[in-house]
């Protein structure tokens, strides 16, 4: 049974158990609603969290295991033998994974893919037919594996599927037997919400921190072949896949800091004073006209904002500026990268601003005017003072998008990694830099492609410390307004 079946039978059967458990409760009620402790609606809701919540977790939890189950069978069917040279495990499991559904889509085709498993050279040649891509020839021990991994997961899905329907029965059952007139429904609903909401609350905070123990997990294995020193004192970028590099950050941190510098330069104040116009002085209908233009910018991809820098912005401020004035002559520059991505990134302080400034109580400007205060003396001394944290939040998002954009910074600023203070240098940033070593066909183990999750860490670091920087600066001046 396919994922998306169990989980709409699972749904049909909550949502029957949700009619069940109210009609039992007026039943049992003799239909006095007045005699049950709840409202009717609440003995289905109880009914129907019993069947989903129990059967949704282990649905979770399974498919969370499923796949080191899967992966440890066919490991069983691998020996160290059976790794080609220059490759490893890692890598040899990539390929069973992309045999095991190749050989799912030449079944799903009338294949016999019994008969292409005895001859390695045949059974590649129809993979490549069927457009999956092999790293390595499939070997015997290889399709052994494959064939593991797809008898695991057949398996694998059947104990699923009669697990978490068993589940739901069960729960449904349960939750029939427990309605009574006194049986407070309405109290238990309301404490599996709670844990429900508890539980979507701990998403976000488990999920930051498994992406920073993934980081450092690799990171940790990257210091183990690559001197730290060398990675944080050296300012020098100059990698070599085979050996010989020199990984220093520095270029990357100055890159990344003058590109995201220059953009909020730009976005800050336009952002800023065009959400105070908006919310202080336009007018309704002006106001629904600019706003929705200004939020566009923020609909625009971010490839188009590369090639509008790459064609349009770089060659105008090498012609205009650059050239004339001495700074140089390539059209890739920091200025270039920032001044797209400041106005790319204006929606974010702009709309946030807004709506923040209109969310300060009409009272506070009323009291300032007629204590005789001019209507800028209100917005400079009483609403924007109000609305820092939240203004304060807008430029953290639009700093944390600028450090974060990659495809802007490829377009407009180049991929040479310096230290200079020429504007008009190209240069790049550590997001680039990122993508460029894991991309291609790279020794994973290598400290030239690990290097990439020491400068995530390094980056999760640098925007960590910008949120720490904006709630020091909202604490001091939240107290002084109040």
């Amino acid at each position: 049974m396919s994922l998306g079946l169990l989980c709409l039978i699972l749904l049909g059967l909550a949502a029957a158990a949700f009619f069940l458990g109210r009609q039992r409760a007026m039943a049992a009620a003799g239909g006095d609603v007045r005699r049950l402790h709840s409202l009717p609606g609440f003995y289905g809701q109880i009914t129907a969290l019993a069947v989903i919540v129990p059967a949704f977790a282990v649905l979770v939890v399974w498919l969370l295991a499923e796949g080191f189950v899967i992966q440890s069978s066919a490991l069983s069917h691998i020996d160290v033998a059976d790794v080609p040279a220059g490759s490893d495990v890692s890598l040899v499991m990539a390929d069973v994974t992309r045999l095991a559904r190749g050989l799912a889509t030449l079944a799903a085709n009338g294949t016999d893919v019994e008969a292409l498993s005895h001859d390695p050279v045949a059974l590649k040649t129809a993979l490549g037919a069927a457009g999956v891509a092999m790293g390595n020839d499939p070997t015997p021990a290889m399709i052994d594996a494959a064939k593991a991994v797809r008898t695991t997961a057949a398996q694998s899905r059947l104990g699923l599927s009669v697990v978490t329907l068993a589940l739901a029965l069960a729960g449904l059952g349960w939750a029939l037997v427990r309605i009574k007139p006194e049986f407070r429904a309405r109290n238990a609903t309301e404490t599996v919400a709670m844990g429900l909401l508890i539980g979507a609350s701990l998403i976000a905070v488990l999920t930051t921190v498994g992406i920073v123990l993934s980081m450092l997990s690799e990171t940790i294995h990257f210091f183990g072949i690559y001197p730290a020193t060398k990675f944080f004192l050296s300012a020098t970028w100059t990698p070599r896949f085979g050996g010989g590099s020199d990984l220093g950050i520095w270029p990357l941190v100055w890159g990344t800091v003058y590109v995201s510098v220059i953009a909020l330069i730009v976005a800050v104040p336009i952002g800023l004073l065009s959400a105070i116009y908006l919310s202080e002085y336009a007018s309704r209908r002006v106001r629904g006209i600019v706003k929705p233009l200004i939020e566009i910018l923020a609909g625009i991809p971010t490839i188009v904002y590369g090639l509008f820098a790459l064609i349009t912005v770089g060659p105008l401020l090498r012609d205009w500026i650059a050239v004339p004035m001495g700074f140089g002559n390539s059209s890739s520059s920091v200025m270039t990268a920032g001044l797209v991505m400041g106005i790319m990134v204006i929606p974010f302080v702009s709309s946030l601003s807004d709506d923040i400034i209109n969310a300060v109580p009409q009272s506070l400007r009323d009291g300032s005017l007629g204590l005789g205060a001019t209507p800028s003396e209100t917005i400079r001394k009483v609403v924007l003072p109000a609305a820092l944290p939240g203004i304060v939040g807008a430029v953290l998002l639009a700093a944390s998008r600028a450090i974060g954009e990659t495809m802007i910074v490829v377009l407009g600023a180049g991929a040479a990694a310096r230290l200079s203070l020429n504007p008009f240098d190209a240069m790049t940033t550590v997001t680039v830099k990122i993508v460029s070593q894991l991309t291609g066909d790279t020794e994973f183990n290598s400290p030239e492609t690990l290097v990439a999750f020491a400068l995530g860490l390094t980056l999760f670091t640098l925007t960590l410390g910008l949120n720490i920087l904006a709630l020091v600066i909202v604490r001091k001046y939240r107290e002084q307004y109040e």
